[in-house]
């Protein structure tokens, strides 16, 4: 079976190192045979505002309909982006909002504590750039976005998060050292490939 990955690059910056991350993932991954859904979230056109909350959904636009058929194929799920504020971009944020809805990601049964996960069996993995030191983001700050996204919203659908890596202070990297944050993330997609086709079908 051909290994299906969906990844999303969170930065809506055109030029950002997380664009160049994703693709360099996206890229090993297809050398190492698997099928890749390469998004970015500069180039969706949606409404990332939920401006009525969830009482009045509004219809899903034509690329948000797409990310939901490649999430609903993949197996794996990649999301790729910087640390701001101590959380995620909000446009991604706004892309979760408006993807990950009941009927969709999970759905509540009366009587039942946790709802049913509807995207079970598939997992995910984190590249967040920040310009922090890997170190303070993850024991002064407490890792903000793993705790986030982790169990709160990846684990809410059933997507278990497998992997996270932390890569900076990418203000300060020179060329040398992007190289190697790339080298990472292309081992990154020949690991998680090699995973996926090992897994029971």
């Amino acid at each position: 079976m051909i290994p299906n990955l969906l990844v999303i690059n969170g930065n809506p910056k055109p030029d950002s190192f997380c664009h160049a991350l994703a693709r360099e993932y996206a890229r090993s991954a297809e050398a190492c045979g698997a099928k890749v859904t390469l998004l970015h979230v500069g180039e969706l056109a949606f409404e990332p505002d939920l401006r009525h909350g969830y009482d009045q959904l509004p219809p899903l636009e034509p690329d948000l309909q797409g990310l939901q058929q490649s999430l609903t194929a993949a197996q794996h799920l990649v999301i790729v982006s910087p640390l701001w504020w101590g959380s995620l971009p909000a446009r991604l944020k706004g892309l979760l909002d408006r993807t990950l809805l009941p009927g969709f990601a999970f759905r509540y049964q009366k009587g039942k504590v946790h709802p049913d996960r509807l995207l079970a069996g598939k997992t995910a993995r984190l590249l967040l750039t920040m310009d922090s030191p890997p170190w303070y983001y993850r024991w002064w700050l407490g890792d903000p976005i793993g705790r986030a996204l982790g169990k709160p919203v990846l684990g809410l659908c059933g997507i278990r998060l497998s992997h996270s890596q932390h890569l900076g202070p990418v203000y300060t990297a020179n060329d040398q050292l992007r190289a190697s944050w790339l080298s990472k993330a292309s081992a990154a997609a020949h690991a998680d490939v090699r995973r996926l086709k090992q897994s029971p079908a």
